[in-house]
């Protein structure tokens, strides 16, 4: 089976890692004093923008590198099966350090967590629109009466962005089309290449893995329409992070382009650096989704 479709399948199944207890007897040694050190294990939660296993693989260099830069504290990475259950853990403050979507971190910042960095170039995150090249597909009332298929309705970049863009070119998106959410970026690409939807919503770092990955499928399908650029996804802390171990990860990011190992990691992520942010600078994406929420739809489903 091809890779793309491993991930079809594997973006419906969540992930385990649970380790099999063994039979085998082990010695216990026991101190009278307690250890000099002590390492605390974190979880960073990246928003599903991939499936859960090239998610994965394109991030777990990095949690790899950075936990040689830490001291006394290591990173485990943690995916999602879509976006309801990484909403769900960020209401309920369970990951440490996030990397949530403009609209995620808006909400990340209501529940205790402060931006720390900005993954990525502002101008890079945009929505994007692809069609079949074989499709009839020319001007937005063309997708009257067809399905759009996009990851999920808290997808910003691939979702609320896209619906805006048909909204401003005179498409009621609650009438018009059918909006069909199919849980992430490859799902969306996909849908397009099987014909199940006539459209499909995602953004730049998806788009271009996909076509790394899948040449020959990529070729059957185009960019129509993208939307302006907003900002970038966020990386955030929990407040009660130690101060200390915050700064570490901010200063590990931001210089993390600066070193022949750090563009590798980039590149893997599909990302040009990590740009220095803060809870103010996401003021813009609050200003934009209340728009949008007037004109369009609320952001959250009922």
């Amino acid at each position: 089976m091809k890779p793309f479709l491993k991930w079809i399948l594997l973006a419906t199944t969540a992930l385990t890692g649970c380790d099999q207890g063994s039979s085998t007897d082990i010695t216990l040694h026991y101190s009278e004093t307690p250890p000099t050190t002590s390492i605390t294990v974190y979880r960073f939660a990246i928003h599903p923008l991939h499936n859960p296993q090239k998610l994965i693989e394109t991030f777990q260099p990095l949690i790899n590198d950075l936990n040689q830069h830490l001291d006394k504290a290591r990173i485990e990475l943690e995916a999602s099966r879509d976006y309801q259950v990484y909403e769900d853990k960020i209401d309920r403050l369970e990951p440490a350090f996030l990397l949530p979507n403009p609209w995620q971190t808006l909400v990340a910042m209501k529940k205790g967590y402060n931006v720390i960095a900005m993954a990525g170039n502002a101008n890079d995150f945009k929505g994007i629109i692809i069609v079949r090249r074989d499709s009839n597909i020319n001007t937005p009332q063309d997708l009257i009466g067809k399905t759009v298929a996009y990851p999920s309705p808290t997808a910003l970049a691939a979702a609320i962005m896209p619906q805006y863009f048909l909204h401003q070119a005179g498409l009621n998106i609650n009438k018009d089309i059918k909006n069909n959410y199919v849980g992430s970026q490859e799902s969306s690409i996909m849908n397009v290449y099987l014909g199940s939807a006539a459209a499909g919503a995602t953004w730049p770092p998806p788009w271009r893995a996909f076509k790394k990955d899948n040449p020959q499928e990529a070729a059957q399908l185009k960019v129509i329409w993208q939307t302006k650029p907003l900002l970038n996804n966020s990386v955030m802390v929990r407040d009660d992070v130690p101060p200390e171990l915050a700064e570490q990860v901010r200063k590990y990011l931001l210089k993390l382009h600066h070193r022949d190992q750090g563009q590798k990691i980039l590149a893997g992520m599909e990302t040009e650096q990590f740009y220095a942010a803060d809870n103010a600078r996401y003021d813009l994406v609050r200003d934009y989704v209340q728009r949008f929420e007037q004109n369009v739809r609320l952001v959250r489903q009922p």
